[in-house]
């Protein structure tokens, strides 16, 4: 059973720094991507950095330069290094991940089938 677990929400300042982790376990897939989103208050559910099991990274053009995507032990750990916040990055933040062949993977059209119960980033100004 496929499980991801989020963590290292908590409330900073404008201009600090969080770093979130999302354990993973019981993931099957060899070929795969992974990353973050997150929910505003009223608003609706955002991408905010993935990265797949070729290394590629990407970045919602708000965070970029801010945040950093990362995986430790490759797929068993999912990393999210956030500089530099700011109050609009509040949000309840999920770890997600594909489930598909490396064949499917390969055409690039998948969706995040997976998905953790959220933590929440609160960035006062």
């Amino acid at each position: 059973q496929v499980q991801l677990v989020e963590s290292g929400g908590g409330s900073v300042q404008a201009g600090g720094s969080l770093r979130l982790s999302c354990a993973v376990s019981g993931y099957p897939f060899s070929c795969y991507s992974m990353g973050w989103f997150r929910q505003a208050p009223g608003k609706e559910r955002e991408g905010v950095a993935s990265i797949d099991s070729d290394g590629r990274t990407s970045y919602a053009d708000s965070v970029k330069g801010r945040f950093t995507i990362s995986n430790v032990n490759a797929k068993s750990t999912l990393i999210l290094q956030m500089n530099s916040l700011k109050p609009e990055d509040t949000a309840m933040y999920y770890c997600a991940a594909s489930g598909v062949s490396c064949n499917v993977y390969k055409t690039g059209r998948y969706g995040m089938v997976y998905w953790g119960i959220g933590t929440l980033v609160t960035i006062s100004s």
